[in-house]
């Protein structure tokens, strides 16, 4: 709790790092991008600079939300008629063909220039210290890069020298990566001779460009075809990426306003569970009984076939939002919730469809069942000042696992392509230019006009069912910051992943086994296919509220490193 700011990210020394800039005088978008670019550094096997970032904002000073989109473009090669010559019908999640233009450095570079006070130097100088320098080595980082090893070695040399260089430390080991830190102390030397705009050109039309559009050219990675390949990304598609500042979808539940990014992300979703499930009594219900649970998995099953059947970039794809959205659209919609468990995949009948939106096909193998605790990739922070600014931001891609570093600079491209679809009847297929409908999905709220939680989480298609969870706990259970974080949860895996190779699994609910065993049994009498994991395995939520001039923190207590702070 704190009176002047809290900020929680996904690693302690982010989370620091943001508090001394808050204390410097800095506002909460200062804090937010420290702590992003320290992320990079502490989390590489869940986030990069060459991955995205989603991020909302809202600003004392205009008394408006808005959304950066922070998510990469497609290489202008890359087109479904690229890859039907290749043979290939799925777009790999490993390698270079997944490769999306690296959206993060200019995201936060857009986030300070558009909302912040502080120079780049100020802002990246942490993260660059925790590379040069180091930190003590922890056991997630640890078990991936020791997980790695053998193919960073064998196949993925530049991975390496950049992870491996200096061996893998024991736990509280210092642990450095010199190559990220050089790569962005040239940054720096750009921003000292040209500003904040020639950092940006620094890397997106500079060395890091040339370099990276090089690596792509002439470096074969084999992916998960069985062959290897090279990159379609190069120099024009980096030269000409910028990131976008919108106006964020919104939804009021209950008096609460709340804002997510577009339909380029999955954050609707959220916004379509609310007005679905405010027509329930929930509170009537009892917080984690049979009866809330089904309703909530049931609503979450119909928004979400929702957003495989209509979202995508809305700059290439018509979606419905405006439909979608609606209290009338929800009333219809509820209609469909039943006492049992359904089977069917049922996107709403807002036009003809012509593709099959739940093509995919359970597979068990598949390492992406969501009855897996999803614990890799990803990360997220939260920032709230005392003069009102609230910032929220989920990192993500370009983490060290599914591509090789990119020679000389210390970090790897992301795979986010993997997402879109190969038929060009559907939204959210490939097209040039086009960014990739993204799980990512920061969340803002705001009650009576006036500042109200700033919340996210890591976890895939999960994020916005626990993160859902965590705002129905403080806003229709009355649960405290971190009652409502450690709170058990629950998800459905009923639609298609939005990873490859994009499974799915009907009438799937997980559920970790502090819910009762007679709530987990009355949900299978109802038909749910009920997979049991253990005590605290999902749900790694951040949140912050500020009410009466306090400003509550919190971090669940699944993530190893998660920590809020405030003064």
């Amino acid at each position: 709790m704190g009176t002047h700011a809290v900020i929680t990210t996904g690693h302690y020394l982010a989370t620091f790092a943001g508090l001394r800039v808050l204390q410097e005088g800095g506002n909460a978008i200062d804090a937010g991008v420290t702590a992003g670019f320290c992320l990079a550094v502490l989390e590489p096997q869940l986030n990069g600079i060459g991955g995205e970032v989603p991020i909302l904002v809202y600003s004392a000073k205009t008394g408006k939300v808005n959304a950066i989109s922070g998510q990469g473009t497609a290489p202008r090669r890359a087109t479904i008629e690229w890859f039907r010559k290749q043979g290939i019908d799925l777009i790999p999640g490993d390698g270079f063909l997944p490769a999306t233009v690296p959206a993060a450095f200019d995201t936060w570079v857009t986030a300070l220039r558009e909302f912040g006070t502080m120079p780049l130097s100020r802002v990246l100088m942490p993260a660059i210290e925790l590379a040069e320098s180091g930190f003590p080595m922890y056991a997630k980082l640890k078990d991936t890069l020791l997980a790695q090893q053998k193919k960073f070695t064998e196949q993925w040399p530049t991975s390496a020298e950049a992870f491996l260089a200096g061996g893998i430390p024991e736990i509280g080991g210092i642990y450095r990566q010199p190559q990220w830190a050089a790569t962005f102390r040239k940054v720096l030397e750009a921003e000292k001779t040209g500003g904040l705009d020639a950092a940006r050109d620094h890397f997106y039309k500079g060395e890091i460009a040339e370099r990276i559009a090089a690596f792509c050219r002439d470096t074969k990675v084999k992916d998960a075809t069985g062959l290897a390949h090279s990159g379609l990304m190069d120099y024009d598609d980096l030269a000409g990426y910028h990131a976008k500042v919108e106006d964020p979808p919104t939804v009021s539940y209950r008096g609460i306003d709340v804002y997510k990014c577009g339909p380029w992300c999955q954050g609707p979703v959220f916004l379509q569970q609310l007005t679905l499930l405010e027509g329930f009594d929930l509170a009537g219900l009892g917080h984690n009984s049979a009866d809330h649970i089904h309703a909530a998995i049931e609503a979450a099953k119909l928004a979400f076939a929702d957003r495989e059947a209509y979202y995508g970039d809305p700059d290439f794809d018509d979606v419905p939002l405006d439909t979608l959205l609606s209290k009338d659209y929800a009333t219809e919609r509820r209609k469909l919730i039943g006492p049992e468990a359904s089977a069917e995949f049922r996107p709403g009948d807002i036009r003809r469809l012509p593709y099959d939106p739940s093509s995919a096909k359970p597979d068990p193998s598949d390492p992406t069942d969501p009855s897996d605790g999803f614990d890799h990739d990803t990360t997220h922070l939260d920032v709230i000042d005392s003069a009102g600014n609230m910032f929220s931001a989920t990192p993500s891609g370009g983490w060290l696992m599914s591509s090789p570093v990119v020679d000389g600079l210390g970090f790897p491209l992301g795979t986010r392509g993997q997402m879109f679809f190969l038929d060009p009847r559907r939204p959210n297929a490939l097209q040039p230019g086009k960014r990739p409908r993204t799980t990512l999905t920061p969340s803002l709220a705001m009650k009576d006009g006036r500042p109200f939680m700033a919340l996210g989480t890591p976890g895939g298609d999960m994020q916005d069912q626990w993160t859902l969870q965590f705002f129905l706990n403080v806003v229709d259970f009355g649960m405290n910051l971190q009652e409502a974080l450690d709170a058990p949860t629950y998800h459905t895996g009923h639609f298609p992943s939005s990873f490859y190779p994009r499974t799915m699994y009907p009438k799937r609910l997980v559920i970790e086994d502090r819910i009762p065993e007679n709530v987990r049994s009355e949900l299978t009498k109802r038909g749910h296919d009920v997979v049991v994991n253990g005590p605290w395995s999902h749900g790694r939520v951040l949140g912050i509220q500020i009410r009466d001039g306090v400003i509550f923190g919190g971090a669940s207590p699944r993530m190893e490193t998660g920590y809020a702070a405030g003064w």
